[in-house]
């Protein structure tokens, strides 16, 4: 596969049901070739935890799309390639989550890869979290920010795919 489809999503409250940001950092040919960031009106409650973390508050997101409207925008992406986040079981379980409470049928299964999985197996010893391995690989990172944990993780997975790994061991499915 050519196309991978980093992205991260920040939450606004302990709950992880819904988002309230999405990035997508887009890999073709082993290039980040193109990037999206929304902020998301959740429609819910933000607690005091996360808006310190994203910077993200009710105030910041009040006039943004709800997670409908910003699906019509992303699904030809995120349908575009095989789905990549840090820590993947998070991302995608908001993703399940925001599919199921709008009524928004996608695909029963999603394949994926978890650069956090992959990064046990192929960097043994260190911690893989992603201000850690940006530090390692000197990859610019203003963590909690959707759009730059994406990047990240792109460049994550393209220092992985130089090294020569193989990932098909590492790919994973989500039921939605």
């Amino acid at each position: 596969m050519s196309c991978y489809i980093a992205f991260d999503v920040e939450t606004p409250n302990r709950f992880s049901d819904r988002m309230s940001a999405i990035g997508i950092s887009v890999i073709e040919n082993g290039v980040v070739a193109d990037s999206y960031y929304s902020l998301v009106n959740p429609e819910t409650h933000f607690d005091y935890f996360n808006v310190q973390l994203t910077g993200i508050s009710a105030e910041s997101v009040r006039h943004a799309p709800t997670f409908p409207k910003v699906w019509e925008e992303i699904a030809p992406l995120m349908e575009s390639g095989l789905l990549v986040a840090h820590n993947a079981v998070f991302d995608m379980g908001v993703l399940r989550k925001c599919l199921n409470a709008y009524g928004i049928a996608w695909k029963s299964e999603v394949p994926y890869l978890c650069t956090v999985q992959m990064g046990k197996r192929l960097l043994p010893g260190m911690s893989h979290k992603l201000n850690v391995l940006c530090e390692y690989y000197g990859i610019e990172l203003d963590h909690h920010k959707a759009d730059s944990d994406s990047r990240a993780c792109a460049e994550i997975l393209l220092r992985y795919l130089e090294s020569g790994a193989d990932l098909r061991p590492f790919i994973r499915s989500c039921s939605l």
